[in-house]
């Protein structure tokens, strides 16, 4: 009960003393809310960077495998994989045959050209060259007509599937599906568009054309290497479906037993370990940034309030002396520190969020602040003030009676 008194009496004239020096509070909580702005406005760039790389991720498919001659993250090692054997249609088939976890397997070869209808021209489309399994193992969905078909495939039929972008760029507001675009000058009859699926790091997955595996070789050369993508029954089966994968390609590609696998199995998951490793020191030191600028802001409370202390001393002498104990005065002084800190983190906490959302709509840059954030961000600046309060508390609450009486 008696606890509850000094909170209330302490918070009172807290409170008072605030009003009183509003220029001194003012100023404190600026400092203070550049620490919480700061801090904030890192924290949601990161969040807002990470939450867009986890959507990105999520379009490959966790379930999915992509074997290649190339890994997707490599060393200095790149001449060794490039001399490795390209993959054939045969061994396609026999992983096909001879794997009992997927569902699904395409050969993917690609290449950048230019895709035009009339007088309106795409550069630098990624056209992919695939067979109808694709479609299941990609996760696009047919907006419009339909998509490849085996007998595109078989019969080398020069139609084509285009991707949002390209389709809209091509065709503002008409349905492309009937009509004719040139690729590289070829024409290719437009079967079907693709849904929206956007960016993947770098590469935007909307500017595509799809057309059968076949017609891709058969019209721009067989020089080029293809890949494979596989999808996997269920993601449980992945890590099986892998070690099973390593077994077959080393058996079908004729790899010498005391020889290094002459392939790369691709998972999301590499993407997400590279990710980390190329931001964590990043967001370490942007986040060490921010805990600084807070610092500087605690540091700034505990020297006004050590300014109050000396100025209110004998305020502080005459209370002792009607009785005061030492835990109101540290309970008032404590709860001053927390205000100013509260009010400056609540001030900063709009700042950082308003900053964090500007530099997402002016900047490639996402922001993305949970509310967990938030309120940790209010919370900590109390607790920043509460901590950088302690000592002047103390020594307030230390200070002799009838020594702070005769203080001038």
């Amino acid at each position: 009960m008696s606890f509850r008194v000094d909170v209330l009496e302490g918070g009172r004239i807290a409170l008072y003393s605030l009003k009183a020096n509003r220029m001194r509070t003012v100023l404190t909580t600026i400092g203070i809310g550049i620490g919480v702005a700061t801090l904030l406005a890192i924290v949601g760039i990161i969040q807002g960077l990470n939450a867009s790389f986890d959507r990105q991720l999520a379009t490959i498919g966790s379930n999915n495998l992509f074997i290649s001659k190339f890994p997707w993250v490599m060393g200095g090692d790149w001449w060794l994989y490039r001399n490795r054997k390209n993959f054939t249609l045969a061994q396609l088939e026999q992983i096909r045959a001879q794997s009992t976890y997927l569902t699904a397997i395409s050969p993917v070869v690609g290449r950048a050209a230019d895709v035009a209808h009339g007088e309106e021209q795409l550069s630098t489309v990624n056209i992919n060259g695939v067979t109808n399994e694709y479609l299941s193992i990609s996760g696009f969905e047919v907006v419009l007509g339909r998509f490849l078909t085996e007998a595109d495939n078989e019969t080398t039929r020069a139609v084509a599937v285009l991707g949002a972008d390209v389709a809209s760029g091509l065709f503002p507001g008409v349905s492309p599906v009937g009509q004719t675009v040139r690729i590289d000058g070829r024409p290719f009859q437009v079967v079907g568009t693709l849904s929206r699926k956007g960016m993947m790091l770098d590469n935007n997955q909307d500017l595509t054309v799809m057309v059968p595996f076949k017609t891709f070789y058969a019209l721009f050369g067989k020089q080029r290497a293809f890949s494979m993508a596989l999808s996997v029954r269920s993601t449980e089966d992945v890590n099986r479906a892998e070690d099973q994968l390593v077994g077959i390609l080393r058996r079908v590609r004729n790899t010498p037993p005391e020889a290094p696998d002459d392939f790369s199995i691709n998972r999301p998951e590499m993407l997400a370990n590279t990710y980390q490793q190329l931001t964590g020191a990043l967001y370490g030191v942007a986040v060490g940034v921010g805990f600084i600028t807070l610092l500087v802001g605690g540091i700034g409370i505990m020297n006004i309030m050590l300014v109050s202390v000396r100025e209110r001393t004998r305020e502080i002498g005459i209370r002792r002396a009607l009785g005061a104990r030492k835990r109101t005065i540290v309970v008032q002084f404590l709860m001053e520190a927390s205000a100013v800190s509260a009010v400056g983190g609540a001030l900063g906490t709009v700042v950082g969020l308003g900053t964090a959302k500007v530099v997402s709509l002016i900047t490639p840059l996402a922001a993305d602040v949970q509310l967990i954030t938030v309120v940790a961000g209010v919370g900590f600046a109390a607790v920043v003030g509460l901590l950088f309060g302690i000592w002047p508390a103390a020594r307030a609450a230390n200070l002799d009676p009838v020594e702070a009486l005769r203080y001038e």
